[in-house]
Order: structure tokens, then C-alpha cells, then sequence
């Protein structure tokens, strides 16, 4: 069904790093942060944990290329370990379309202007771009894509509605439903692990919970975006 097609994405398996450095494939990713001071390790708020943070995404088409721009807050390096640091809020804009041409892409966001060449992801067979930028309450941006001999405008739209909860509400529902391992994971010093939390996106948003434990142990959940009920469970 919708719901479980969602949870077994494979293009949110395919390099995401896991425990012993080894990269797995995993139900859906995982990030993940090394202690250092001013770390964001062992917080009494489970949501200061969140090493890696997808809080909004934004979508768009024109003819045969479909493009996808992701607002990720991301900790470097990237490791599943239960420790979290700082995080770096990131635009990451993925296209798809045919192979064998050089895209180029800019837009516009806050007075600002942004783009550049685009690289080509072997592993997903799509460009891909990024930069230092927080696209977290971006309702609407209409990026123009290039080629050897056209370009396009492309608008895309977040795919949040108004019903959609915010990263922190589903945090909360889910620590409410999971009482017991975030207990568990809770000493003096507060929360003892690391939390991925991704807003995905397929035929609806929904969130992906990714629990990580000091072992490197991780409890992977689907969550419902508008109630925050928890869809499918999954311990790695």
C-alpha cells in the first residue's frame, strides 16, 4: 500500500552511513554526529539531539524533468555513533532528467541569488545541487534550469499543507508513543543518542524518526504528518 511504499524508498537507502563506518542499507537514512564541545549531546529536549533535520521540500515539473529542492539542516561528519554536533543548514536541489546533456541552476530566495553547475549523481542517475542555505519556510520558488540549447522555469511548492505538523510537534508525539525508549535512553545527563528526522515525500508527506542509541543501534519509524501516528516500526 501508499504507506509502506513510502517507508522502503530506495533512493533514501542508498548512502546513509551506519554503525562501524560500513554503509548500509537501511529502511530509509541516517545521520549521524561525533561529540565535540558545544555538541549538542545529552540535551533534556530529545529535539536539541536531532543531528540531521529535513523540514521541508519543495517540488516542481516541467515536460520530462522533475525537480525536487529539500531544506536539510546536516552535522559533518556524518556518522552513526549516538553523539550529535552543530548542524549546517543546506539547500539540496535534485533533477531529473535525460542523461548526457550539462545542466546549469539558479534562483532566487531572500533578495539573494543562487545556482551553478549542477554534478550528476551515478548512484541515483540524477543532477544534483547544493548550497549554504535555509529553505525551511519556503512555500514556493521557481528555479530556471539550463542546458546546450533550452532552459526552463520551473515553480516548485512545498509540499507541507497547514494540516502538516512541524518536525519538533512529531518529535513530541513520537517520544509520547515511545516513552519507554526514550526512557531508556534518558540518564543524568539527559538524552543519551541521536534522532534523524526527515520530512519524505512520495504520493504524501510523511515523516521518517530515525532513534540511534551510543551502539549504533537505530529504531527506524514512519510517522504520520498530520497526526503523528506511527505507521511502521523497524529496529536495525
Amino acid at each position: 500500500n501508499g504507506t509502506m511504499k513510502v517507508f522502503s524508498v530506495k533512493n533514501e537507502r542508498r548512502t546513509t552511513p551506519h554503525k562501524g563506518g560500513r554503509t548500509a542499507l537501511l529502511l530509509l537514512p541516517a545521520a549521524a554526529f561525533i561529540l565535540s564541545a558545544g555538541a549538542c549531546s545529552s540535551r533534556s529536549d530529545p529535539f536539541d539531539s536531532v543531528s540531521e533535520l529535513r523540514s521541508n521540500i519543495l517540488v516542481g515539473r516541467y515536460n520530462n524533468i522533475s525537480l525536487v529542492a529539500h531544506a536539510v539542516e546536516r552535522e559533518n561528519p556524518y556518522a552513526a555513533d549516538g553523539y550529535c554536533r552543530e548542524k549546517t543548514p543546506l539547500a539540496e536541489i535534485r533533477l531529473s532528467a535525460p542523461s548526457g546533456m550539462d545542466y546549469g541552476l539558479s534562483f532566487s530566495y531572500g533578495e539573494k541569488d543562487y545556482g551553478g553547475d549542477m554534478s550528476f549523481d551515478n548512484v541515483r542517475a540524477e543532477y544534483f545541487y547544493s548550497c549554504t542555505l535555509d529553505l525551511s519556510e519556503a512555500s514556493e520558488i521557481t528555479f530556471t534550469v539550463t542546458w546546450e540549447d533550452g532552459s526552463a522555469e520551473i515553480p516548485a511548492a512545498t509540499v507541507r499543507t497547514e494540516n502538516t505538523l512541524s518536525a519538533k510537534e512529531v518529535l513530541e508525539k513520537v517520544r509520547e508513543a515511545e516513552s519507554e525508549k526514550f526512557s531508556s535512553m534518558t540518564d543524568r545527563n539527559g538524552f543519551a543518542g541521536e534522532i534523524y528526522l526527515r520530512l519524505i515525500y512520495e504520493d504524501a508527506p510523511y515523516y521518517y524518526v530515525g532513534i540511534i542509541d551510543r551502539n549504533g543501534d537505530i529504531l527506524a519509524l514512519l510517522v504520520h504528518s498530520e497526526s503523528g501516528k506511527i505507521l511502521a516500526r523497524r529496529e536495525m
